[in-house]
C-alpha cells in the first residue's frame, strides 16, 4: 500500500495524538547524576490513560525517554531508559498497557546529536586521536579546543556545544542508530517514531532509516520534526511519511490574534487545495508542543480557544493535544528556557464543568465519526477576517465546517458545489440543519468564538 494514500487500514490517517514530555509532566530531577537507582515514575501515565482514551486520543507521543544527561535532547544512552523515568521494564509496562487499551505509541527518536555523557563521545575525550569513535561525530578537529575546553573542536547543534552532532554518514554510527531503533521495536513494541530536527539530519540516513524500519513493520509510522521548508523534501516515498506543520500551527494562532483569517485560508489552500502541495500527505498538525508557548498563553483572547479547537480537528492532517492543553495550561516560552512549557502535573483535575475540555472532546468525537474530516479533500468556499468556510469530502460523505471568530455571531452565504437539495446538519448543534438551494448555502447564526461542521444527512 501506498503509505501516503491514507485508507482505514492506515492508522495516522484515523490517529488523535495526545502529547506528553515525560521528565517536565513527570515532575523527574533537572539533572541526571548517573548514579541513583531507577524511580519509575512512567508509571504514573497509566494513570492517565482513561483520560486519554475519554478524550478521544489513540495514540501517545512520548517525547525522550531515554537516559540523558537533561532535558533528554543530550541522549547519554539510546539503549536504556533514563533513570529519572524509571527503566526498560517500566516502558515496556507502559506500552503493553496502552495497547491494551488500543493507544499506539511513537517515542522521540534523537539521532542529530548526542550529550557529552553518550559512550562514545567520552571516549573521544579520553582517547583524542586514537579513540575509536573519532569520526562518529561532526567536526573534529584537533587544532582547536572546544568551548567546554576539550583537546578538540566539534560541531554542536548549532551554538548548542551540550549537543555533539552524530555524523550518520558513518556506516558505524547508522549501523548502531538502526540498532537501537530496533531494540526499541522489539522491546517496547513502538508504533513509530517522531525524529528531532529532522530538517538537518543527512537525508541519505532518514532514508536509510525508513527502508530499515518499514521492514520490519510495514505500518511503522516516521514523522519528522520540521520547522520550514518545502515539507516533501523529507516526506516522500524514499523518507519519512510526515513532518510537523508549523506553516498551519503559526497560521492558526495569528489568524485568531490578527484577526485574519486570510492568513490561515492562504496556507490551508496553499496545503489542501485543488493544487495543494500536500494533497497526498497527512502532515502533524498542532497548536502548542513542549516547544512553543502554550495556545492559552498565545492568544490574546481566551475564547478564541474554542475556534482554534475547531480549525485543529477539521482541516486535513493528523491532530495532536499538548498535556494539560486541553484545560487551557498556560506557558511561556523563554529566550533559552522551555520548562514553563513542561511543568510537573501531578494529576488530571476534575474536567466536568471544564467547558473547554468538552468542547475539544466533542471535536475529536465528530472527527471520528467522519471520514471527510479523517481523510476527505479540502476546498475554501469562503472567507473574510472572522470568518472562514470549507468543504471536506469523499466520495461517500460530504462535511462543510463554518469558523467564526468574532465576538458575535455570525452568518454567511456562499457557493458551494453541492447537489440541490442536500441537507446539513450541524454535528455541534443537532437541533440545526440547512437545505442547499440554487447552489448556495447560507449558514446562520455561527455562535460567537466557535463553529459549525454541516454533515449531509439523508433525507
Amino acid at each position: 500500500m501506498d503509505q501516503h494514500q491514507p485508507d482505514s487500514t492506515y492508522w495516522p490517517s484515523e490517529a488523535v495524538f495526545y502529547s506528553i514530555y515525560p521528565l517536565g509532566m513527570l515532575g523527574a530531577p533537572e539533572a541526571n547524576d548517573f548514579a541513583s537507582l531507577p524511580v519509575n515514575r512512567l508509571q504514573q501515565i497509566e494513570n492517565w490513560i482513561p483520560h486519554i482514551k475519554d478524550l478521544g486520543c489513540n495514540a501517545l507521543y512520548l517525547g525522550p525517554v531515554f537516559e540523558s544527561d537533561f532535558h533528554g535532547y543530550d541522549t547519554a544512552d539510546y539503549l536504556t531508559v533514563d533513570r529519572r523515568l524509571g527503566d526498560n521494564q517500566a516502558l515496556t509496562d507502559l506500552s503493553i498497557s496502552l495497547h491494551q487499551n488500543g493507544i499506539r505509541l511513537v517515542l522521540d527518536g534523537v539521532f542529530n546529536h548526542v550529550g557529552r555523557n553518550f559512550f562514545a563521545f567520552k571516549d573521544l575525550q579520553v582517547y583524542g586521536e586514537n579513540s575509536a569513535y573519532r569520526d562518529w561525530f561532526c567536526g573534529v578537529d584537533f587544532s582547536r579546543q572546544s568551548s567546554y575546553g576539550d583537546d578538540f573542536y566539534y560541531d554542536g547543534w548549532y551554538d548548542a556545544y551540550n549537543l555533539v552532532k552524530l555524523n550518520v554518514k558513518n556506516a558505524e554510527v547508522s549501523n548502531y542508530l538502526l540498532g537501537a531503533v530496533a531494540s526499541w521495536m522489539d522491546n517496547f513494541d513502538i508504533d513509530g517514531i517522531r525524529l528531532d530536527v529532522a530538517e538537518i539530519i543527512d537525508k541519505g540516513f532518514l532514508a536509510q532509516l525508513a527502508a530499515f524500519c518499514r521492514a520490519r513493520k510495514p505500518n511503522f509510522w516516521l514523522m519528522g520534526e520540521v520547522i520550514k521548508g518545502d515539507y516533501n523534501e523529507w516526506a516522500n516515498q524514499d523518507m519519512l511519511d510526515s513532518t510537523t506543520n508549523y506553516e498551519v500551527y503559526k497560521g492558526i494562532y495569528s489568524s485568531h490574534n490578527d484577526h485574519n483569517y486570510f492568513e490561515i485560508a492562504w496556507a490551508l489552500d496553499r496545503q489542501y487545495g485543488d493544487d495543494g502541495l500536500y494533497r497526498h500527505l497527512l502532515l502533524y498538525n498542532f497548536v502548542d508542543n513542549h516547544d512553543c508557548t502554550r495556545i492559552a498563553s498565545i492568544l490574546h483572547q481566551y475564547n478564541h480557544l474554542f475556534p482554534v479547537y475547531a480549525l485543529l480537528f477539521t482541516i486535513p492532517g493528523i491532530p495532536s493535544v499538548y498535556y494539560g492543553s486541553e484545560w487551557a495550561i498556560s506557558g511561556v516560552k523563554g529566550e533559552r528556557e522551555d520548562t514553563a512549557l513542561r511543568p510537573a502535573v501531578s494529576f488530571v483535575p476534575d474536567l466536568a464543568d471544564c467547558a473547554l475540555y468538552s468542547y475539544i472532546r466533542h471535536l475529536i468525537r465528530i472527527r471520528q465519526l467522519s471520514i471527510a474530516l479523517r481523510r476527505g479533500s479540502y476546498r475554501q468556499l469562503f472567507v473574510n477576517h472572522e470568518q472562514l468556510v470549507f468543504e471536506r469530502r469523499t466520495d461517500d460523505e460530504l462535511v462543510i465546517v463554518a469558523i467564526n471568530s468574532s465576538e458575535e455571531s455570525a452568518s454567511v452565504e456562499c457557493m458551494t458545489w453541492c447537489n440541490e437539495g442536500t441537507i446539513l446538519q450541524d454535528q455541534l448543534d443537532l437541533s440545526y440543519k440547512l437545505v442547499i438551494a440554487n447552489g448556495n448555502i447560507n449558514i446562520t447564526d455561527i455562535p460567537a468564538s466557535a463553529a459549525r461542521i454541516l454533515k449531509q444527512i439523508a433525507d
